[in-house]
C-alpha cells in the first residue's frame, strides 16, 4: 500500500523564489516536500506620490497571512494577486499575470479606466461613509460663505472697502449626478431647507428632490438654479461635457460649485461665464490638470474660489476593512462589493 507523506518547509520571505514540489520515494512511501514562502501571494500598492506606511501598515494588521508590497518595489510581480490602485501609471499592471482584482483607492475610477492597456478583471471602488460626510460638510461650507457674501466681503478687505450686505437669497439648489455623493448632498440640503433639483444621466428617484434625466432634461433642471453643484462622473459622455453651452443655460447671478473632476468642465467657457455673465461666482475643487499650474489664469479671477482638491480625502481608518473585505472576496472567487460597471465607468 502506497501511502503519502507531505511535509511543508516554510522559509523566510528573504529566501523564497518559486520551486516545484519535489517527489521522493522511500520505502513504498511518498514523500511530498513543498517548499512556500510564509507569504506565498501578496497585494500590490500602486499609489504614487503618497506616504503610503499607514496604509500598508494595517492592511498588514487586517490581513496578517498576506505580503503588502509598494509598488515600484515588488519582490516578485508573479506573486501579486490583487492591487489596490490610484492613477496608476498606465501599463503598470501588464507584469502582474496572476492578478485577480483591482480595487480603486478612492470613490473615483476615472484614472484607472482610461488606462488602454488595464486587464479585463473587476475593479472595485471604495464607498466609505466618512468621505461622504466630509463632502457634505465641504460643500454646506461653500454654500454657507457665498449665501453670507463671504467672497465679496474678501474682495473688500483687499480693498478697504466697509461695505455691509445682506446674505444672498439662495433658495434653489441643483446637483448634477445623483450616486452615492450627489445623493446625500441632495438629502443634506433638502433637510437644510433648500428647495432641490437633481440631474443624472438615466432616471432617478429621490424623496423631497424634483428628479431630472437624460440630456433633453438637462436645461429645466438647471435654468432657476442658485447654485449648482456638479458631481458627476467623469466618464467619455462627461469629458468637457460643461462648456460654453451649459453655461448659457444658467440665470444670471448663478454659482457654480465643481467638486466631481476638473475634465468635465470646459476651463476656458467657466472663465467666460464669470467675465461675462450669468456666472456671479464659482468654486473649484478639481481641476483638469493638477496641482493647478500657476500660470493658469483662474488663479486671477476674483470671482473664482479654488480649493485644492481637498473635499473629500480618502481616510486610510475607514477604507481598510473594504480593501481587506474585497481582497478576500478575490481570494474566495466571489464578487467585490462596491464593483464598478466599466461600459458605464463608474
Amino acid at each position: 500500500m502506497l501511502t503519502e507523506l507531505r511535509l511543508f518547509f516554510i522559509l523566510p520571505d528573504i529566501f523564497y523564489s518559486r520551486v516545484p514540489c519535489y517527489l521522493y520515494s522511500l520505502s513504498g512511501c511518498q514523500l511530498t516536500v513543498v517548499i512556500t514562502s510564509e507569504f506565498p501571494m501578496s497585494i500590490a500598492l500602486i499609489i504614487p506620490d503618497r506616504k503610503l506606511d499607514d496604509l500598508c501598515q494595517q492592511l498588514q494588521h487586517a490581513l496578517p497571512d498576506t505580503r503588502i508590497e509598494i509598488w515600484p518595489e515588488l519582490n516578485e510581480p508573479a506573486d501579486v494577486e490583487f492591487a489596490v490602485v490610484w492613477k496608476q501609471p498606465f501599463g503598470c499592471l501588464n507584469g502582474l499575470v496572476n492578478l485577480k482584482a483591482i480595487q480603486c483607492f478612492g470613490a473615483g475610477v476615472d484614472a484607472i479606466l482610461a488606462d488602454p492597456t488595464l486587464p479585463d478583471l473587476p475593479v472595485s471602488r471604495i464607498v466609505d461613509p466618512a468621505l461622504t460626510e466630509a463632502m457634505v460638510r465641504y460643500l454646506d461650507g461653500v454654500v454657507s460663505y457665498y449665501r453670507l457674501q463671504l467672497d465679496v466681503f474678501s474682495r473688500q478687505q483687499q480693498q478697504a472697502l466697509w461695505r455691509p450686505k445682506s446674505p444672498r437669497k439662495l433658495r434653489q439648489l441643483t446637483i448634477l449626478g445623483l450616486g452615492e455623493l450627489g445623493s446625500a448632498a441632495a438629502r443634506h440640503f433638502t433637510q437644510r431647507g433648500y428647495q432641490v433639483s437633481g440631474w443624472a444621466r438615466s432616471a432617478k428617484s429621490l424623496p423631497g428632490v424634483q428628479c431630472f434625466a437624460g440630456d433633453e432634461q438637462l436645461s429645466p433642471a438647471v435654468a432657476a438654479a442658485d447654485v449648482i453643484i456638479c458631481l458627476l462622473p467623469l466618464t467619455p459622455a462627461t469629458d468637457n461635457r460643461l462648456g460654453q453651452h451649459f453655461f448659457q443655460l444658467l440665470k444670471p447671478g448663478a454659482i457654480f460649485i465643481n467638486v466631481a473632476r476638473g475634465a468635465i468642465v470646459d476651463e476656458t467657457a467657466l472663465l467666460l461665464a464669470l467675465q461675462h455673465g450669468p456666472l456671479a461666482a464659482a468654486c473649484l475643487d478639481v481641476f483638469r490638470q493638477e496641482p493647478l499650474p500657476a500660470d493658469s489664469p483662474l488663479w486671477q479671477q476674483p470671482a473664482l474660489l479654488i480649493t485644492p482638491h481637498v473635499s473629500a480625502v480618502t481616510n486610510v481608518s475607514s477604507v481598510v476593512s473594504q480593501i481587506a473585505e474585497n481582497y478576500r472576496r478575490s481570494q474566495q472567487g466571489l464578487n467585490l462589493i462596491n464593483p464598478v460597471n466599466r461600459v458605464k465607468g463608474y
